[in-house]
């Protein structure tokens, strides 16, 4: 493979000056004398709708996405979209219901909402859950997989990639979430702009390879050399229906996944809880528009490269000690680059992995600080204290990462898979806990107790006793089991610990009513399309 050339170089550092500028720009202009925690963690009152939605979308779009998604594209087609555009329904869902919840009840944390609405054990299990869940499965997997991917296309050694991607991230999440909110801006337009020039050089070859030219026509093309990759809902007995199960995507688990992911997490919600709740969802909407578009980035290249694959192309570069690897769809693309192009494509991937890596690490700092050191360490601890224990959690969160993350076992399993297999143990019964929390009264610190710690063990037996189900209907299923005897829980002995809550809260305004009937109407054209 053609590894880097100096114009490529220059693009990219070009890149990482601009974001290294624009960020400590921003920490000097909004710097205050004494250091706020709440201006820290939440960057209180400073981030814009755009900023928002910018920050949401960069810090969710990370190397397992490009590499990931891509070879899932390669292998799958384009029905892995759904992980992608039933995001932006969800998205719409989280801000029409949840975050107005949240601001109300001035939730700034997600162990703060466990806490409020049921009591400091549940809180203190679910903010330890998420500790190891951050930093073991998701840090962890997005520096590797990160570093793999700089690596592989730059050349450079694995492990030095590993240290200056993490250095990148904690120099960003040092300044707290307005430096990283408004980086992410900058992150989202380099990942965007590289992602297209990715798309179009790969779709545009597809049309040469018949001997013709345009993406239209490669477009054409491969929809008709390629029909089975445009697909969006596979039947049963189809190849890959325990990954992607029929309907499910639809109407099951898939919506358990996003609005665990979308709604009841910390390091997604803590762009928006500090903002008021007109700029909050108007961020929202903005990230389910870019949600929409997310396919063409990250899927549509490896749909590609699959079309060329066939024609005879990528025959070696596809291979992987001796046998096909879909994840290497996307680094064999973005090799044909042209010489600077290519620098802006890779400086895309790395704002993807940088932009995730400092808004996790944000997120930890903030779970560790608010909900662990000033609860059992230092009740007292300051704002100033408070900042830097939060900086000193970001550095030691990193080191951690790069210490463990080679032992994981994260490229046997494949980036995506890894963290949807990780994440799947906990999601169901969290989601049932704040999902009931949210909208019935009556649910009980025990029934939550049941559905958190309940929940993952559930989910840990059946993935080992019945492997056979989809993961996807195994999430639906546990989340169904934990709802009832939640239920049965707290008929039992209702609580009267309900939120502050009233039908006002849910009221939408015109121009975000308008935005989501768009999004909704063309989910529903691609679904009915693609079927």
């Amino acid at each position: 493979m053609q590894k880097l050339q100096t114009l490529d170089y220059v693009v990219f550092f070009i890149y990482f000056i601009i974001v290294a500028a624009y960020g400590y720009w921003i920490f000097k202009r909004k710097q205050t004398k004494e250091a706020s925690s709440t201006d820290f963690f939440l960057a209180e009152g400073s981030l814009t709708w755009w900023a928002i939605g910018a920050s949401l979308i960069a810090s969710n779009i990370s190397a397992e996405q490009f590499i990931g998604a891509s070879g899932n594209g390669f292998s799958m087609g384009l029905a892995i979209a759904t992980y992608e555009w039933m995001a932006a329904a969800t998205l719409i869902v989280v801000a029409v219901f949840f975050m107005p919840i949240y601001l109300k009840n001035h939730i700034f944390t997600m162990p703060q909402f466990l806490t409020k609405r049921y009591n400091n054990t549940v809180s203190t299990i679910m903010a330890v859950f998420w500790l190891l869940l951050y930093i073991v499965v998701n840090l962890t997997s997005i520096l590797y997989l990160g570093a793999l991917a700089v690596s592989t296309i730059s050349g450079l050694d694995f492990t030095l990639c590993m240290i200056g991607l993490a250095v990148f991230a904690i120099v960003i999440t040092v300044g707290g979430m307005k430096v990283i909110g408004y980086t992410d801006v900058i992150q989202v337009f380099f990942l965007v702009l590289g992602g297209l020039a990715t798309t179009y050089l790969a779709v545009n070859l597809v049309s040469s390879q018949f001997g013709q030219q345009g993406v239209g026509t490669g477009l054409s093309l491969m929809l008709e050399k390629v029909p089975d990759h445009f697909h969006m809902i596979f039947p049963k007995g189809h190849p890959h229906y325990m990954s992607l199960p029929g309907l499910s995507v639809l109407i099951g688990g898939m919506w358990i996944i996003n609005l665990n992911y979308w709604g009841c997490n910390q390091y997604i919600t803590q762009r928006a809880l500090g903002a008021d709740l007109k700029t909050a969802r108007e961020g929202l909407l903005f990230a389910a528009f870019l949600k929409l578009l997310m396919p063409i980035i990250v899927i549509l290249p490896g749909i590609a490269a699959y079309t060329l694959y066939q024609q005879g192309l990528f025959q070696q570069e596809m291979l992987k000690n001796g046998e096909l690897n879909q994840d290497n769809a996307y680094p064999v693309l973005l090799n044909l680059l042209p010489t600077g192009l290519k620098g802006l494509s890779f400086a895309a991937l790395t704002a993807a992995v940088v932009a995730s890596l400092a808004g996790k690490a944000n997120s930890i700092s903030t779970i560790f600080t608010l909900d662990i050191y000033k609860k059992f360490f230092n009740t007292n601890a300051d704002e100033r204290n408070q900042v830097l224990i939060g900086r000193i959690a970001v550095v030691v969160s990193m080191v951690i990462a790069i210490v463990i993350s080679p032992y994981m076992g994260i490229d046997k399993k494949g980036g995506f898979q890894f963290i949807q297999e990780m994440t799947g143990l906990v999601s169901p019964g969290v989601f049932a806990a704040f999902a009931l929390g949210f909208f019935w009264k009556r649910t009980n610190s025990a029934a939550a107790l049941f559905a958190i710690v309940g929940g993952f063990l559930l989910a840990f037996g059946m993935q080992e006793l019945y492997a056979n189900i989809p993961f996807i209907d195994r999430m639906g299923i546990v989340f169904l089991i934990c709802v009832a005897v939640m239920v049965v829980i707290s008929l039992i002995s209702p609580s009267d610990k309900g939120l502050d809550i009233d039908a006002s809260m849910f009221k939408t305004s015109r121009t975000f009513t308008t935005g989501g009937v768009i999004i909704v109407a063309v989910l529903t054209l691609l679904y009915a399309y693609f079927w």
